[in-house]
């Protein structure tokens, strides 16, 4: 069996084991974690198949940013166990430990994948993301650009949507803050001074009560 096989079974392994974990577990954040861990162990096979652009930007878009944040906002809406902060540390510290040495193995074999432990797999001699941008931006240049139009006249649109004037719509005017007086804002009332001796008898009876 060669390295590359010995790699793609094991990481098939763990992402099955991810996969099941994910639907499996009765705990939310260790859904969450299970499937950072799928999505980084299918990022290192599409590496090892070569398709490292498909690989980095799994990393990047869902587990860099997309599971970070849902798994922040499952730790926060879980109130319950904001109740015993430390009673419950352990239920999270071993799932993280789990989790972070996996991936952590899963790097560094990919780093001796790709420092000499391919074998007789012969090197390409150009990248796929070079050959993915030279077609992208060679024979789909107009639908390219066509989509950056559609997507900035959305981005438009959504930014005129929110902005518009409705009458509900309160608006902030830094010059008339600046402008603002004193007497515009506050109003000084006269009172006069109540005693004692001068409250009535059922005032008194009741502030003694």
């Amino acid at each position: 069996m060669t390295f590359s096989a010995f790699l793609f079974y094991t990481f098939s392994a763990i992402l099955i084991g991810s996969a099941i974990s994910v639907v499996s577990t009765r705990h939310p954040i260790h859904s969450a974690l299970s499937l950072v861990l799928a999505f980084f162990t299918t990022a290192a096979i599409w590496v090892t198949l070569g398709a490292e652009f498909l690989g980095l930007a799994l990393v990047v878009i869902y587990v860099g940013a997309v599971m970070v944040f849902f798994l922040f906002v499952i730790m926060m809406v879980n109130v319950r166990d904001f109740k015993k902060p430390k009673s419950n540390w352990r239920v999270y510290f071993v799932p993280l430990l789990l989790v972070g040495v996996l991936m952590f193995a899963e790097l560094a074999m990919l780093i001796i994948y790709s420092t000499g432990g391919r074998g007789a797999v012969p090197e390409p001699e150009t990248r796929n993301t070079f050959l993915l941008g030279k077609a992208m931006f060679d024979h789909y240049i107009y639908a390219l650009e066509i989509v950056a139009v559609l997507l900035l006249s959305a981005m438009v649109a959504a930014i005129a949507l929110t902005h518009r004037k409705t009458s509900s719509t309160k608006r902030q005017v830094p010059s008339e803050q600046i402008a603002i007086k004193r007497d515009d804002r506050v109003r000084l009332v006269k009172m006069d001074v109540v005693r004692d001796e001068d409250e009535p008898e059922d005032n008194k009876k009741q502030a003694d009560k």
